[in-house]
């Protein structure tokens, strides 16, 4: 039982981000993104089956990013070292959110800046990156880890 309802978990949040990505398709992808789906970075606080979930749903998602392949791969490692980092931070739910933005800042923005030549300094890139990272994790993820941790028991495992 254990097993089916961590790969459930996984499955639901993998699709949920695939499609809030691929559904604001304007505002996910860029140097001046705010990738809403990113607010679910914060559910590894609640369950590890969080981790798989983000990344494969955020491989999916980048397999339609103008990025292409290079997207896929560093942008899903961005991910998923960002929900690796967001469980082990989960004893500190106000530091949950910052691996996201530390992540993503520095290898999108630096993927950002030196594989597709974005007109702006480096520094900027990483910048403008982690800035939509934090109105995504910060200002939409904090306050729903908020709401749910009053409904913590649905995501146990056990």
């Amino acid at each position: 039982m254990r097993n089916t309802k961590y790969l459930l978990q996984a499955a639901a949040i993998a699709a949920v981000y695939a499609v809030l990505t691929i559904g604001l398709m304007p505002f996910s992808y860029g140097f001046m993104q705010i990738r809403v789906s990113e607010a679910l970075t914060i559910l590894p606080c609640l369950t590890p089956a969080a981790i798989p979930g983000l990344f494969v749903g955020c491989l999916v998602a980048n397999m339609v990013s103008p990025y292409g392949m290079l997207d896929m791969i560093v942008g899903s490692s961005a991910t998923l070292i960002a929900a690796v980092g967001s469980y082990l931070l989960r004893n500190r739910p106000i530091l949950v959110p910052l691996p996201p933005i530390i992540a993503n800042g520095v290898l999108v923005g630096g993927m950002l800046y030196y594989a597709y030549a974005v007109p702006i300094p480096l520094f900027a890139c990483i910048l403008w990156v982690s800035l939509g990272e934090f109105i995504a994790c910060y200002v939409i993820g904090y306050p729903l880890l908020q709401y749910l941790k009053r409904y913590k028991k649905i995501f146990e495992l056990h």
